[in-house]
């Protein structure tokens, strides 16, 4: 399947969220200079939680904070509610190419989501000097996209000269 080949909809961006949080992250990007975004922020996961609006300004925030253990978290969470949607298995490292080719035209959107926030969280990981978690996670996702639509190949290569480095 080409990861590139299909319609996008179903946008996350573009579902509703509960009352106030739209507003919040709105403030939270207002005050982000002054260094006042996190609890907006902060208040907007307590209403939504399973929001990938909050999710996603939450991993923005603290990516951009160098808060990258934060930045995980968020981001780990946001992969547990795609593959909800999506009915991937529990663990990303038992995902293959079936559940892709699988998965109804509807739903291409949040495939490509998933694979995207499984790239980030091995790029966070990477980042943070976990590299045989982050060197797995581009494995499988170089393995489930022969084209490298997600463009995991990349970041492989890297992951695995870094390690090479450190070895040295």
């Amino acid at each position: 399947m080409d990861l590139l080949d299909f319609e996008a909809q179903g946008l996350y961006f573009e579902q509703p969220d509960a009352v106030g949080v739209k507003e919040l992250i709105a403030t939270a990007a207002e005050n982000y200079a002054s260094g006042n975004a996190e609890l907006s922020l902060l208040q907007a996961y307590f209403l939504a939680p399973e929001s990938l609006n909050v999710l996603v300004a939450l991993n923005r925030f603290y990516y951009y904070q160098y808060r990258l253990e934060e930045a995980l978290a968020a981001t780990t969470k946001a992969l547990a509610v795609i593959r909800l949607m999506i009915a991937f298995p529990e663990e990303w490292s038992d995902l293959q190419l079936s559940h892709i080719n699988d998965a109804p035209a509807d739903l291409l959107t949040q495939v490509r989501l998933y694979l995207f926030t499984l790239k980030a969280i091995g790029f966070l990981n990477m980042r943070l000097e976990n590299l045989d978690l982050s060197q797995a996670i581009f494995e499988k996702l170089v393995e489930l996209d022969s084209k490298d639509r997600i463009g995991a190949q990349g970041l492989l290569e890297l992951v695995v000269k870094r390690k090479t480095d450190v070895a040295v």
